[in-house]
C-alpha cells in the first residue's frame, strides 16, 4: 500500500481518556521506548489535554502503541488543525493531494465523525459541522456501519466544565488508525473474576503498571506482595511468564475466607492460577509460593526482567513478617509439624520499601524496572519521601488521589547500575530517610483522617438536629 512509503514525517494525534491523568504520559513514553522511539511531541503540547500530538513515528508505530495502551483511546493520522474552522481548512487544503486520495478515491467506502470534548453538540449540529467539510476531495460512498475508511474532526472546549466557550480552543482533523485497550479495563474487571480478595488490584491499573514496566512477550515478572495475582493477570495477557510471592498461606493456596457477598469459604478452584486459566493465559504461570519478602529466598542474580508489586499498607491487609522480638522464638527441636504457624511481627512501611529496591538492585537486569505503589499522607507529601537507592534511577511519580487526606503514587525505578558492598545501607546516610521513616506512621494517619471526617459528619447532623 501507499501509506507504506509516506515515511515518519508525518503527524499522528492521540486521544487520551481523562482519567488517570497523571499515568499517561508515563504510559506512553514506555511504550515508546519498548519501540525504540523518544517521546517528540509536537507544539503547544499540554500534558493534561486529551489530544496529543506527536511527531517523528510511523503508522506502524502507532498501531504498536494503541496495542497495549489502556490510557489512550484512539489515534489518528493528523491531517490538518487550527484555533478555527478557517484555519483548519487551510491547513487541510496545504496536505498533500496525493496522499488524502490514497483514501478518498471513488472505490472507497469511509464515514467521518465528530468529537467534542467538554461539549454536546446536537446531532444537526454534527451534521452541519460535517456539510462544512465539503471542500475535501471525497469521491467515495459514505458507509455508516462497516467504511474502509474513518475520518473524525475534533473540536477541543477546554477542561472547565463551568466555562464552556461558544467556539472551541483547537479543532484536529485525521484518519483513524487505531483504538487502545480500554476494553481490557471491562473484559478483566474484578467483578467478574474467579479468584479475588480484599484488595484485588483495578484491572485498568494492573495493565497500566504492566506498561510502565515495559513488560513484553516472554519476560520474566516477579511480584513479591503477589496477593490474588491481579498483576499477574495483566503482565501474563502481554505474553510475559509470571510468578510470585505472598506470606498469607491462606491466599497463596485459595483457602479460607471468601471475600465475596453471600460467600462464606472460599471454593476448591480460586487460586491464582484459576485467574489465568480465565483468561487463556495459564500457560504463562510458572508458580506462586509463600514466602516472607523480608528474608528473600533467592539466589544473587539478575533473575527478573522486571518487579511488579502493590504492597500491604496496613489499612485492609496487615503488613507482617516472621520472626519476633522475644530472645527465644525457636520451637524446641523435632516439634515443627506441616500445620506450623511461625511467629511473625510488625513489619514497617519504611523496612518494606528498603527490602523492596535492595531486592530490586539485585534481582533485575540493567535497564530492568521496579514498579510499585507507594501510600502518600497528602499534608506531608514532598519529593524526599520517595525512597532512594543509588542503583535505581526514578523514571515517572505519578498519584493516585483517595481522599483528601490520602493518595498513593505509581513509583517507576530502571536499574542503571550494579549493586556495591554498601549500596544497600545507602538510605541510611541519605537526606530522604528521615522524612522516608514517616510512612511508619501511615496507618495511623490515614484513621486519624477518617475519623476528623466522621467528626465533621457527626457535627453536622447535631447542629441539623439529627
Amino acid at each position: 500500500m501507499g501509506t507504506s512509503k509516506r515515511g515518519s514525517c508525518l503527524k499522528y494525534i492521540f486521544h487520551l481518556a481523562q482519567d488517570n491523568l497523571d499515568f499517561r504520559l508515563p504510559e506512553i513514553k514506555a511504550l515508546l521506548a519498548l519501540r525504540g522511539k523518544p517521546f517528540c511531541p509536537g507544539e503547544n503540547f499540554k500534558e493534561k489535554s486529551p489530544f496529543w500530538c506527536l511527531d517523528g513515528l510511523s503508522e506502524e508505530d502507532v498501531s504498536g502503541i494503541m496495542a497495549r495502551s489502556i490510557c489512550a483511546k484512539s489515534a489518528f493520522e493528523l491531517w490538518g488543525h487550527g484555533k478555527t474552522h478557517s484555519e483548519l481548512r487551510t491547513s487541510l487544503l496545504n496536505y498533500p493531494l496525493k496522499d488524502m486520495l490514497l483514501f478518498m478515491h471513488k472505490d472507497s467506502t469511509y464515514r467521518i465523525n465528530v468529537y467534542t470534548f467538554n461539549k454536546t453538540l446536537e446531532f444537526s449540529d454534527r451534521i452541519k459541522k460535517i456539510d462544512a467539510m465539503d471542500y475535501l476531495p471525497f469521491e467515495g460512498t459514505v458507509s455508516l456501519k462497516s467504511p474502509q475508511h474513518i475520518f473524525c474532526l475534533m473540536e477541543d472546549y477546554g477542561n472547565d466544565p463551568n466555562n464552556i466557550p461558544e467556539h472551541p480552543d483547537y479543532i484536529y482533523f485525521g484518519r483513524w488508525l487505531a483504538d487502545g485497550q480500554r476494553e481490557l479495563i471491562r473484559s478483566h474487571s474484578v467483578k467478574n473474576r474467579h479468584f479475588i480478595g480484599n484488595t484485588s488490584m483495578d484491572a485498568g491499573l494492573s495493565f497500566i503498571m504492566a506498561n510502565h514496566a515495559k513488560v513484553k512477550e516472554n519476560d520474566l515478572v516477579f511480584d513479591p506482595f503477589v496477593g490474588t495475582g491481579s498483576l499477574l493477570v495483566a503482565c501474563s495477557h502481554f505474553g510475559a511468564y509470571v510468578c510470585g510471592t505472598d506470606i498469607d498461606y491462606n491466599t497463596i493456596h485459595g483457602k479460607g475466607r471468601s471475600s465475596r457477598v453471600k460467600q462464606k469459604w472460599r471454593g476448591p478452584d480460586e487460586n491464582i492460577r484459576a485467574n489465568l486459566r480465565q483468561y487463556g493465559t495459564e500457560k504463562m504461570y510458572l508458580d506462586v509460593m509463600v514466602s516472607d519478602a523480608s528474608k528473600p529466598v533467592w539466589r544473587d542474580a539478575s533473575l527478573f526482567d522486571a518487579i511488579i508489586t502493590d504492597p500491604p499498607y496496613g489499612i485492609r491487609e496487615s503488613t507482617r513478617r516472621t520472626g519476633s522480638h522475644k530472645d527465644n522464638n525457636k520451637p524446641p527441636d523435632g516439634i515443627y509439624a506441616e500445620s506450623h504457624v511461625p511467629v511473625s511481627q510488625s513489619y514497617h512501611l519504611s523496612d518494606i520499601f528498603t527490602d523492596l529496591l535492595n531486592f530490586s538492585a539485585r534481582h533485575l537486569p540493567i535497564g530492568g524496572r521496579l514498579v510499585y505503589w507507594l501510600p502518600i499522607y497528602r499534608p506531608e507529601y514532598c519529593e524526599e519521601i520517595v525512597p532512594f537507592h543509588p542503583c535505581l534511577r526514578l523514571i515517572s511519580n505519578s498519584e493516585q488521589p483517595l481522599s483528601s487526606h490520602m493518595s498513593r503514587r505509581l513509583i517507576t525505578m530502571e536499574k542503571i547500575k550494579e549493586p556495591e558492598e554498601l549500596d544497600s545501607l545507602a538510605h541510611l546516610s541519605n537526606s530522604h530517610f528521615s522524612p522516608y521513616q514517616g510512612h511508619n506512621a501511615f496507618r495511623e494517619k490515614y484513621f486519624s483522617g477518617q475519623n476528623k471526617r466522621f467528626g465533621k459528619e457527626d457535627d453536622k447532623s447535631d447542629v441539623n438536629g439529627e
